[in-house]
């Protein structure tokens, strides 16, 4: 895909972000020959603006390893071993990486991530537009935001909230604290823990204790271990077939 000024400028880009263009690009450019452009010139969010504007393409980048300051690439990225990045790691379609996966910042993925270590992001989120899978642990300094399954051989961790679409299943630990949010059910091997309210629309099993700093709430039931407490006043349950524990 060429990328041509008026192209750009219909996304309303910042007057920043455009002049850098009209200078370094006059004649246009190719979408992901802009997106390293960007990158190599340490205008990372511009990369990332660009690709959340124009979307993925059908590009497949295989590596052996990659260990950078930043990766912004509209396809899906294919990794043989670690993957270390400084800043934000954000591709349009999928991450598949044959061990962990670390950035400092962020890691978005337009769909899947798939990691066969540990999922880590440092200072920032992990955003999946569909499934995460991780063989060891997944942790992020603010928000874990899935829009498939989440699920992880070891413990989950997020610094504020989680939210998942379908299922989450967790090998140990889940913790949070924010709210943790699950549009199917919730499984894990050991505790759940969150600071704030724990939803999910079917059940919650857990084989440590539950502890909430709010409010339970699933659609079919609770199950743990061990201990089950919720620091929130009691409410009454919204319908019927709600297992609300406060």
């Amino acid at each position: 895909m060429n990328l041509t000024q008026n192209f750009v400028k219909a996304k309303r880009p910042c007057a920043d972000g455009y002049k850098w263009f009209l200078r370094n690009h006059p004649g246009g450019s190719d979408y992901q020959r802009l997106l390293d452009a960007l990158v190599q010139a340490d205008r990372v969010s511009d990369a990332c603006w660009l690709l959340s504007k124009f979307g993925p393409t059908d590009a497949i980048l295989t590596l052996d390893a990659l260990d950078t300051k930043a990766q912004v690439f509209a396809g899906t990225l294919i990794v043989r071993s670690d993957v270390y990045v400084d800043s934000v790691l954000m591709v349009g379609r999928c991450i598949r990486v044959a061990a962990g996966i670390r950035a400092e910042t962020s890691i978005v993925a337009g769909e899947s991530i798939d990691s066969a270590g540990n999922l880590y992001s440092g200072g920032g989120t992990i955003e999946s537009g569909g499934d995460i899978k991780a063989g060891w642990g997944v942790e992020a300094a603010t928000e874990i935001d899935c829009k498939g399954d989440l699920r992880a051989g070891w413990g989950i961790r997020a610094g504020e909230r989680i939210s998942v679409q379908s299922s989450l299943l967790a090998g140990q630990d889940v913790m949070a604290q924010g709210t943790i949010r699950c549009g199917h059910g919730i499984r894990v091997g050991g505790c759940i823990e969150g600071l704030h309210d724990i939803f999910a629309a079917n059940g919650i099993e857990a084989g440590g204790h539950i502890q909430s700093g709010l409010h339970f709430e699933a659609g079919w039931g609770i199950k743990a271990k061990g201990a089950i407490v919720a620091q929130g006043k009691p409410t009454i349950p919204r319908r019927q077939n709600c297992c609300r524990v406060t």
